[in-house]
Parts: structure tokens; sequence; C-alpha cells
């Protein structure tokens, strides 16, 4: 029987999604390109997109990442391993009687909107079916960015992207130097620095906020809330600098650099143990590159060091390579234009799933799109016309380049609750 949508990916996204499309007895075809669940969540996984190395626990607690029909159990650590979430991930499945419906080992190469309004879907196995729905939740950590325009100069050292990150032995005795301060830079950082054996050097050209774990025994992301997220953003700030110092005080003592940009204007890092390992002096600091000459490195202070490996923590592209005809395009700077980062206004009937960078957990807010698109299939929900689509990205547009600096990580962001209360309201849209 010809099934009525198409979802590609089967990690925490496109899972959820299945979930959210069965619940409302749409049929479906759910493709993975890997042999299992759990996309970038999967240690290992042989879709070779996975970036998780072996040491990776989430930074978003439990009772904030989990779905909300699944809670996480409590006998779990506040901040679980990945291997505790690739289980969980893997109960839900199977509680909910999704994994059947999931054809693994089988990639999308191609998706192509056809003359009479549906989506031709090639699968690399050469098989070619038609879909009124597509539904894309392949995730944007998979497709390494590097510096664009690359430094000057050749480094004649190793070099290696975090997305290609697995274990330590990779790491040991060798003088590193970490381009970016962002979640896995700082990890990685970190298990290096307490290797012992060599130098670790952080590269950053403006700093980051570090957020720690925990404050006074609570998960310190649990201080955000629906009604902290609806306050004045000074006032937002000021809390967090106040939270901030409470939980470890000023960061600068520490020796990290501290951003000249106010809190809440880039997304922050979070680490329980990158400050105490710099005040120790296990990690240092230096500006942006400015040129390699061999192994040696000039920073734009003028300053100099010889490394042997650089691990370029830069970031990823969001890329569908699968999407032809120009369906969908992401700039050289990852802009995409979607309405509420989810429905293309001019091809209808494509949408994604997780294709956001939350201030907090992406589960939850992957389960509230996957139900929002469900109804929009359904036609228990609908959109507004596409001039107001349009409108509205705009404006969403301009306000993300006011608020953020301008970055390929800050394109994908939003703040969870704000977010959240968008997508409950169009769930009300017209019926639900």
């Amino acid at each position: 029987m010809q099934k009525q949508v198409c979802i590609i990916g089967a990690g925490s996204s496109g899972m959820v999604a299945a979930k959210a499309l069965k619940d409302l007895g749409i049929s479906y075809d759910c493709f993975e390109k890997g042999s299992n669940i759990g996309g970038n969540w999967r240690y290992n996984n042989d879709n070779q997109m996975s970036s998780a190395y072996r040491s990776l626990h989430i930074n978003t607690n439990r009772e904030i990442m989990a779905y909300s029909d699944y809670p996480l159990t409590r006998d779990l650590p506040m901040f679980p391993h990945h291997s505790q979430i690739i289980k969980y991930f893997e109960e839900y499945v199977d509680h909910f009687g999704l994994r059947n419906s999931i054809t693994f080992n089988t990639g999308i190469t191609e998706v192509v909107p056809t003359s009479n309004g549906l989506y031709k879907v090639t699968t690399d196995r050469g098989e070619v079916k038609e879909y009124t729905h597509v539904i894309v939740a392949n995730g944007h950590h998979w497709n390494p960015r590097f510096p664009d325009p690359p430094f000057a100069g050749t480094f004649t050292g190793e070099v290696l992207h975090v997305h290609h990150y697995r274990v330590p032995e990779q790491i040991m005795y060798k003088n590193i130097l970490i381009v970016g301060i962002g979640n896995s830079a700082v990890d990685i950082a970190c298990e290096a620095a307490k290797l012992h054996s060599g130098r670790v050097t952080i590269s950053t050209r403006s700093g980051a906020y570090i957020l720690p774990n925990w404050i006074l025994s609570k998960p310190f992301d649990s201080l955000a809330n629906p009604l902290t997220a609806k306050l004045p953003l000074s006032v937002q700030r000021y809390l967090l600098k106040v939270s901030l110092l409470l939980a470890r005080g000023r960061q600068e003592a520490y020796g990290v650099p501290l951003p000249k940009r106010p809190p809440l204007q880039e997304h922050p890092t979070v680490s329980q143990e990158l400050l105490n390992l710099s005040g120790r002096g296990l990690i240092d600091y230096k500006p942006n590159i400015k040129e390699f000459r061999g192994k040696e490195v000039v920073f734009e202070d003028g300053t100099s060091e010889t490394y042997d490996l650089i691990i370029y923590a830069t970031g990823y592209k969001a890329t569908f390579p699968f999407l032809k005809d120009k369906a969908f395009e992401v700039s050289a700077n990852n802009e995409f234009r979607l309405y509420k980062k989810v429905v293309h206004p001019d091809w209808p009937n494509l949408f994604f799933v997780g294709l956001i960078q939350p201030l907090g957990a992406i589960m939850p807010l992957a389960e509230i799109q996957a139900k929002w698109v469900a109804k929009l299939i359904k036609g228990t929900c609908r959109l507004p016309d596409v001039a107001s689509m349009t409108k509205d990205i705009e404006r969403d547009t301009q306000q993300m380049r006011h608020r953020y600096n301008a970055s390929p990580r800050h394109t994908f962001q939003v703040d969870f609750y704000l977010y959240k209360e968008t997508i409950e309201r169009e769930l009300r849209r017209n019926g639900s």
C-alpha cells in the first residue's frame, strides 16, 4: 500500500515524527541510513554521521530533555551518558511500536517535487516512491564546517574536526590547539587537560560565557522557565549574571576570556570543569589564528606556539544533499527561510523537524514540531497564506540578526520556552 508521508532519518527527531504520525493514523515510511535508531547520539553509528565521542554526556538535565509522554527514570544521572540516552531512545521506539515502521540501512539520495503535487523519493537502493508529504529529520551536526576563508599558510601537523573525535588516544602525548569554544571544543579540551600529556590551548575570536551544570545542588538549566523567558532581555541578562556569580564567580578570574558582548547574545557554552582546569593552568587561551608556518601557529596578538594537532570545533553546515531542483537552499552562512523553522512556504507539504539550536533541550521541541506537522497533514491545523508566512520569516530573520552576533551557529537559535509557546499557538490555529 502506498504510504502518505516519507520521514528521512530515525534520530531523536525522526522517531518522534513517526510517533506523532502514528498517533493520528497517518501512514508513513521512515528511512534510516544506519542500522539502528538514535542518529547523532549513537556512538560509532554506522551511518557515518554521528559526532558522538566516547565520553559524551548530554548537557541538558534529564527532566528537560525527556519526551512528554515517556519520562527518563530517576535512577539515571541528572546529565546522562550517551549510552544511557541511546537506551532511552530504544525503549521509546519499542514502547510505542515504531521499530517495524523504520526501514534501516537505507539512505535517501533524491527528493524531487513532481508536477502533480507529490514528491518523488529515491533511495540508495534504487527504489523510487511517491509521497504527498516529506518530513526532513536528518540532523544538522554531520557535515563539518571549517574556517572560510581558511587561515593563511599551511599547518604541517595533524588536523582533525571535532566530528571525527572519538577517544582520548587520538589526543594523548600531543600539544593541541582547539579552534573554537563551543560545547564540543570545551569537552575535548577538558578531556585532554586531564590526561596531562601535552599542552592544551583554545583559540577563540571572541570568547564565550561558560555556564556550569550545577548551582546550589540544582541543575543550572532548571533556572529557566516560562515566566523568566517572558521577562525583558535586560532583566534576563541581569538574572543570568547574578546566577553565574553565585555558581562560579567571575570566569575571567580563572583565565577564561570574557566576551565583549552581553550574555544571551550568543549560544552559551556549558561546562562544569573548564574554569577549574583553566585556573590550574592546564588549559590556556589564544586569540584568533593569523597564519600557519609549518607546525608553528601565529596568532593575531603577535604571539606564536608550536602544536602537533589542531582540532577544528568550528561547527557544521546544514546540508540536505537529497533535495534537488533548489527545493530548499541554505546559504553559506547557514541561513534558511522556513516558517517557524519548520515549513517551507514555497514548497507545500515539505517539513523540517529538529532544524533548531535551542537554549535548552532539542528533543521536546522536536516533539511539539512533529505534533504540529502531523496535524497539518491530518488537516486539523492550517497554515497562514504564503504572504503571511513570508512576512513572518522576514521578521524572525531580522530579530535573530538584531539579537545574536553574526555566526552560522546562530541561524538555528531559538529560546526554548518562547519557541515552544509559538508552536503551541500554531497547534491551536483553526482548531486542534
